[in-house]
């Protein structure tokens, strides 16, 4: 385990690496993850879910992370109720979101394999419907020009997730005991293999160790708001749930996983200002390296 999270640290700081010296540049990472949202994460979701059985129990994990999403986001409006306006959507988007795919996923196949990620990918099936519901919309009623939201829209976002509907469409083809065609699943694998480097390139790539100074205190603040609100559910749920350990395992990583990416998406379409789309890209980077630093912990000194 030690000597895979070594591997997982060398590649991101690759990453890192090749931007500050210019061979990559943070806008070449919309390319890459484009690449690994639309083609290397599904492939992967579609080989996962063809080799194993996705037993009952497992559906209820979307659920507790839409029950989640919403407990943060409410809890979200008393702790940040003071803030200036853009500020307060900004921390609201980012709380009840996680980085699924493109975080947890290589370093989860890497320590747990194939039975880690279909796990993991039913919390991610949860995540898609808090990002493109809950975060959506508290991020554009906090904007300047308010709430212009339709449920139309948001199902056409949901619609558009191109993993979400692939998590849905092999999900539903595993329980009826279906399988894809040999072929499609070789290739699917092949492809997939690509999705662990690349989804780490792309970490390092975004790394960015600057920041506003003035900005310490309101991360500082939503920084324990998230961490604080996420250890208390995951550690609870570990303790109560009575599933398997890698089942509650999930559930109490999970709710300590980085901030959604889409965040920095949902502000920039939006209109957000400068300084908050700043902010909300620092809090991911810091959130990474966090996250990064508790499964190392979890996985090798707690559980």
């Amino acid at each position: 385990m030690n000597q895979e999270f070594l591997y997982i640290i060398i590649i991101i700081a690759l990453g890192y690496l090749l931007k500050r010296l210019n061979i990559l540049k943070e806008k070449d990472g919309v390319v890459i993850s484009k690449i690994i949202f639309k083609i290397t994460l599904p492939a992967l979701v579609l080989v996962t879910f063809d080799s194993v059985k996705i037993e009952t129990s497992l559906i209820l994990l979307p659920v507790i992370v839409l029950v989640y999403g919403i407990i943060a986001a409410s809890l979200g409006f008393l702790v940040f109720k003071n803030e200036e306006r853009e500020l307060k959507g900004s921390f609201l988007m980012l709380s009840s979101g996680f980085n699924v795919g493109l975080f947890a996923f290589p370093l989860v196949y890497a320590i747990w394999g194939m039975d880690g990620l279909t796990y993991f990918s039913m919390f991610d099936v949860g995540t898609s419907f808090v990002v493109f519901g809950i975060s959506y919309i508290l991020g554009s009623y906090f904007s300047a020009e308010g709430l212009r939201l339709k449920p139309l829209e948001i199902l056409k976002k949901l619609a558009k997730s191109i993993p979400l509907m692939t998590y849905l469409m092999a999900s539903l083809l595993n329980f009826s005991h279906l399988h894809l065609p040999d072929t499609i699943i070789h290739v699917a694998s092949t492809i997939s293999g690509a999705n662990m480097p690349l989804s780490l390139l792309l970490l390092g790539l975004y790394l960015n160790f600057k920041f506003d100074k003035q900005l310490i205190k309101p991360m500082l603040k939503y920084l324990t708001f998230r961490y604080g609100l996420g250890l208390l559910f995951g550690f609870g749920l570990y303790y109560i749930l009575p599933y398997n350990q890698m089942y509650r395992f999930t559930i109490l990583i999970g709710l300590l996983l980085p901030v959604a990416a889409s965040a920095l998406t949902f502000a920039v379409e939006f209109k957000y200002s400068t300084s908050s789309t700043r902010l909300i890209a620092t809090i991911s980077n810091i959130t990474i390296l966090i996250s990064i630093a508790i499964l190392y912990i979890f996985s090798n000194f707690i559980l």
